[in-house]
């Protein structure tokens, strides 16, 4: 039994799943819903909330500050979990919105825990992704607080592409893209105008192009070396548990 679901192809670069695993992972798919863009999933203190595995479409996770400007913490792309928190903690501690029309498989906390109980590794490979993202978190605040504005987009392009990649929606030379200059910069600490210099830079220095719904990487190998970007931190060299 093979498993090409995003969420399956992720999991594979940690944990060898089994059929019976397989089938579980299945089972957690069968309540698809579709979400328009624009409008929250899940609200920042919203409690009881199912979680949800995002099947297609990108969606952006943020929270308000009281002056009302918006900080991105991160991008979920297909595969990924979304209010996966909110279910183990029990409130969300951020909101979930949509960039473009979505489907989304919705995971109710009690299928989440029996699934949990049912397959060990299952449960340890959805820690193993969860980990991942914290590692990603992790890389997120060190772009923010310390490298320049260069490096730091340079840096959040090759993530997602080695995201995207991991689920068969990208490859080293690029991929497909819905974001704004105005997403980037709610999640890169820039303005949008910051933003839109810094992508001509990188364009014009022959680097990696951002234009029409498309990220093209020019000369990845030097993007990379200006980024100082190690993919270790993303775990993607296959499978550790057999």
């Amino acid at each position: 039994m093979t498993d090409q679901s995003p969420l399956g192809r992720k999991l594979s670069a940690f944990v060898a799943l089994s059929d019976a695993e397989l089938a579980v992972l299945a089972g957690l798919h069968q309540r698809r819903r579709v979400f328009v863009a624009g409008r929250d999933l899940v609200h920042q203190g919203q409690s009881k909330q199912a979680a949800y595995i995002l099947a297609s479409g990108w969606v952006c996770s943020y929270k308000i500050q009281p002056d009302g400007s918006r900080q991105i913490v991160d991008f979920q792309i297909p595969g990924d979990f979304l209010g996966l928190r909110s279910v183990l903690l029990r409130t969300s501690d951020h909101s979930f919105e949509p960039i473009v029309d979505i489907e989304a498989a919705e995971v109710l906390a009690s299928d989440l825990l029996k699934a949990f109980a049912d397959t060990p590794r299952l449960a340890t490979a959805i820690f193993w992704a969860a980990s991942r993202d914290e590692a990603m978190v992790v890389e997120h605040l060190v772009g923010v607080g310390r490298r320049d504005s260069d490096a730091r987009m340079a840096h959040f392009l090759l993530e997602l592409g080695s995201r995207l990649a991991l689920v068969g929606i990208g490859s080293k030379d690029g991929y497909d893209c819905p974001l704004t200059q105005y997403h980037l910069a709610d999640a890169l600490g820039l303005s949008a105008v910051h933003v839109n210099r810094v992508l001509r830079q990188l364009r014009e220095r022959g680097l990696v192009t951002f234009r029409d719904g498309h990220v093209s990487f020019d000369d990845r190998d030097r993007l990379a070396e200006l980024a100082e970007f190690d993919s270790t931190y993303l775990d993607h060299e296959g499978p550790l548990l057999k």
